[in-house]
């Protein structure tokens, strides 16, 4: 069974300014009408689930239950290897509630030393990202980057852990370069760099075409 195609206006069921630019950013080639749950007044439901796919698709139930429209919510974070894949669903928590990543930064690193850790620190990125229409159909998707952690951060493009984030393969974090390069969609059909756009590249496979 072929998934449902995203037609009309979608909401974007995030209130994190980065997440929705970006989002926004990958939206656009494909002509979606894309307004925020924060342009719409809705409120930011608590991320109770254990999973990225979990709280992703929270998030984008409860925005197309309050709209009344189709949503589109991701959930995304970083896992340390050596810390047991944390912070994972916490990776906003760790920031508190005045979003500081530069604490959150701090304190992966502190955590390694006080665990015993030694380079390399593999960890991973992941974004799940879910679609709800408003009777309550869904379709969900993943995607998901491999690298390495270096210290100190390197880079004040992008933002959460980016600075402190080396993909395989490269050379340079994930703070050292620009969105429109992290983000890019190959037009050969080839993976995409980062794990939103991985993600993205599935949603857009199945209901973008």
């Amino acid at each position: 069974m072929s998934a449902r195609q995203i037609t009309g206006r979608l909401v974007i069921a995030t209130h994190n300014p980065g997440k929705l630019w970006e989002l926004q950013q990958l939206l656009a080639p494909h002509g979606v009408d894309a307004v925020s749950a924060g342009d719409l007044g809705l409120s930011e439901p608590e991320e109770t689930e254990t999973s990225f796919s979990g709280n992703a698709l929270l998030k984008a139930r409860a925005a197309a239950t309050a709209a009344n429209l189709p949503a589109f919510a991701d959930d995304s974070g970083l896992c340390v290897d050596a810390l047991g894949d944390e912070p994972g669903v916490y990776s906003a928590r760790w920031a508190g509630e005045g979003r500081d990543f530069s604490a959150a930064i701090r304190r992966v690193e502190r955590e390694l030393a006080e665990r015993g850790a030694t380079p390399p620190f593999r960890a991973h990125f992941t974004c799940a990202l879910a679609v709800v229409w408003p009777d309550g159909h869904v379709e969900q998707f993943e995607g998901r980057v491999d690298g390495v952690l270096v210290f100190p951060p390197r880079g004040e493009k992008g933002f959460g852990y980016d600075p402190i984030f080396l993909p395989d393969g490269l050379e340079r974090t994930f703070g050292e370069m620009m969105s429109a390069e992290k983000h890019a969609l190959p037009s050969d059909g080839s993976q995409a760099l980062s794990h939103r756009a991985r993600a993205f590249q599935a949603l857009a496979r199945a209901c973008l075409a």
